[in-house]
This record gives structure tokens, sequence and C-alpha cells, in this order.
């Protein structure tokens, strides 16, 4: 697919919505909530040139339910959330993951928990999107950290989900919804087609491997005759209760990601010759994090950046690396302590870990001097923390 190479001056939402048009995006279903509003009576206005469905549903159970049914038909489909929404979807997201349906479900991040502050910012529903739904699966989440990368990210999340046959999570938040700046559409974008079966009608399985870890799939109303169903499932998609065929099911669905891991995880990373200290962030801190980061070596303090831009699958081996070369890792982010815990495990206790609990703030200062103070301190045990004014340790 080719489009005209262009500028645009675009808030994080119509870049988001660009981005999912341009990628292929027939079927939107949502329920609509703060600070959701732009972005949905955005898509609703450019849709209708791209020949795309809009449905609004009575909540968001049903919202992301129409998502997969709309994916099963061979269409690309998306929705958005925030904040209690999100909380509704969780179901809903573990059966997207056991039919391996591809969608892309955007979060606009808002103060929690309850309904919270719905125009507020937040980094909170992090942790929420990899374990929010029951039993053992594995979840891609991606968190954009301006509007270039919302569009950037949803071709990215769109791909990914067709690639492994997943919902994909992008985590962003009202600030990023909202910021406004010059996104660049490339002439030339690339576009990822989910597996699809070439075989005889009669043969089709639709859990059946012909290569590699994600079945083909077609679509249905096309006269193929399967089944599919929550439940645990033969390669027909029939129930089938038993041990054996519940830990076939779960270990692909759960090596399709792990596996692919390393394909799959993006970061960003300055990776200084020597540094004492790396600052690790992601979203919306960024902007903050990077100017402590730079203040801090106008200083001459040895510090290093490292930007997850993929939250899930987690860069375990890198955050090792990372480690190893540093003496302390200081955690940014706007939530109470999520990442940093993550952190910590990867880590195996080659460095010291901190957290620095952003609030919107004066956020930069605020990282700033927890990189001064963290950078001096001898090892210890523990997640050292840090408010905007003072610290503990625990």
């Amino acid at each position: 697919m080719t489009m005209d190479s262009k500028t645009y001056n675009l808030t994080g939402n119509q870049a988001c919505v660009e981005a999912a048009l341009a990628a292929g995006c027939k079927f939107f279903g949502y329920y609509p909530i703060v600070p959701c509003l732009n972005f949905i009576e955005y898509f609703i206005r450019k849709s209708k040139n791209f020949d795309a469905t809009v449905v609004q549903m009575e909540d968001e159970i049903s919202a992301l339910a129409a998502v997969l049914g709309a994916s099963w038909t061979g269409k690309k489909s998306m929705t958005v959330t925030s904040g209690p929404g999100f909380s509704n979807m969780m179901e809903h997201v573990g059966l997207g993951v056991m039919l391996e349906t591809p969608c892309v479900i955007v979060n606009f991040q808002r103060l929690g928990p309850g309904e919270g502050i719905p125009n507020v910012p937040a980094q909170g529903d992090i942790m929420q999107a990899r374990w929010g739904s029951h039993g053992d699966y594995e979840i891609i989440a991606l968190a954009p950290s301006s509007p270039q990368e919302m569009f950037d990210f949803t071709i990215q999340a769109f791909n990914l989900s067709e690639k492994y046959r997943t919902p994909v999570v992008i985590l962003t938040d009202e600030s990023i919804a909202h910021q406004k700046e010059i996104v660049t559409i490339p002439d030339k974008i690339k576009l990822i087609q989910r597996p699809k079966y070439k075989g005889p009608k009669d043969e089709y399985k639709p859990f059946k491997l012909e290569e590699g870890i994600v079945p083909p799939m077609v679509n249905i109303g096309e006269g193929y005759k399967f089944h599919v169903t929550g439940l645990t499932h033969d390669e027909k998609g029939y129930p089938v209760m038993n041990e054996k065929c519940q830990e076939l099911n779960v270990h692909r669905l759960v090596n399709k990601i792990r596996l692919n891991a390393e394909k799959i995880i993006q970061f960003e990373s300055s990776k200084e010759k020597e540094s004492d200290l790396a600052v690790l962030f992601y979203g919306s801190t960024s902007k903050s994090a990077k100017k402590a980061i730079e203040e801090a070596k106008k200083s001459g303090l040895k510090v290093e950046s490292f930007r997850l831009m993929t939250v899930w699958p987690f860069p375990e081996k890198k955050i090792f690396e990372l480690a190893q070369r540093v003496k302390a890792i200081l955690v940014a982010e706007s939530n109470y302590g999520q990442i940093v815990l993550e952190v910590e495990r990867c880590t195996h206790g080659k460095a010291n870990v901190g957290f620095v609990h952003c609030d919107g703030k004066d956020d930069a200062e605020a990282i700033l001097r927890a990189i001064k103070d963290m950078i001096q301190k001898e090892r210890k045990e523990g997640i050292i923390e840090y408010e905007h004014s003072e610290y503990s340790e625990y």
C-alpha cells in the first residue's frame, strides 16, 4: 500500500486513527468513554473515505466481542477504551488470545482506581495489560511516547496482531492523545496480512499447524465448516476436556510470543561507553526523563537512557545486560511502581534499582534529584523509592 508522503499537524488521537485506516482497519467497535471521545469522532468522520464500519455497542464487553467477531470475517478490527472500560474488556482479551484472533486495543490510560479522574494521564494499567485476564497467556503491548509514535506503533500493532494472530494492546494516555505535533506519514507502508489457508475447504482445521507456530486462518462465511470456542479445543476447534489438549494448546499460545520475543521487542538505548546509572522510562514520561538525563550530563554525571517501546513481552535479557554495565537503574513511571518490579526481577541483584513516581508536575526536576542521590549510593537490597520531595526505602 502506498500513500502520498506528507506531514500533518496531528494530535495523538488523530495520528492513531490515520494509522489504523492506513493499516487497513475496516471495523471499529467501541463504547464511548473519556478521554477517547476525540478519537471516536475523528474515526467516524474519516471512516467514510475508507469503507470502514463503525459500531457503538452497549458496553465495552460487547465492543471487544464485536471486534473479535468482525476479525473472523476477515476485517482488520480495533477498539479503544480507558480505565474502567479496559477492565470490562479483560474477559474478552483472554477469549481473543484463546481464539487466536487478530485485533488492536488502544487503552488511553487515566487516573484510577474506579472511575478516578477521567482527563488526567497515568500509567497505572501496565500490569493489567499483561495479567488482566485469567489463565496463562502472553500479550503484546506497545507504549508510544508521541503523536508520531502513535502513528508508527499503530501500524506495528496491526502488523503484529496479523502476524501472530493475537490481540495487541497500545498503552498510551490522555496527554499523548491530545498532544499535537508534526507527524510524517511515509509514502510506503509495509503491511502484514494474517496467514491464510490455501487447501481444500473440507479439510480446513482452524487450529492445525501447517508450518511455524501460527495456524492459517479463513474468513467466516466463505464456505468453510469449522468451530471456534473459548473452551480448550482440538485442531478442529471443538471442545476437548483433557489435560493433554489443554497443555498442548496453552504451550503453543505462550510460545508463539515467547519464541519470537526478540523479534517483537523494541527499545531505545543511548548505551554510553561508561555509565554509573541508567534511567528507564516509557510512554508519556519520556520527555521529562530525557530532559533530566540531559541536565544530569551537564553536571558531569555519567548517565544513560533506556526507553521501553515494547512493554510486553518484557526485554528481560536486555535489562540483565544493562544491570551488568551500570551501578544503578532508576525507573521513572507515572504510577506507584509497576515496571520497576519487573526491572528489579531481571537485574538479579547486579545493580541498585530505584523508582521515582511521576505525576506530571515538575517530573524532570524530580527525576534529576533522584539521579543525583541514587548515583552516590552503595549497593542496597530492595527498591529505593523516590517521591517528588523525599524518598524512603522498602
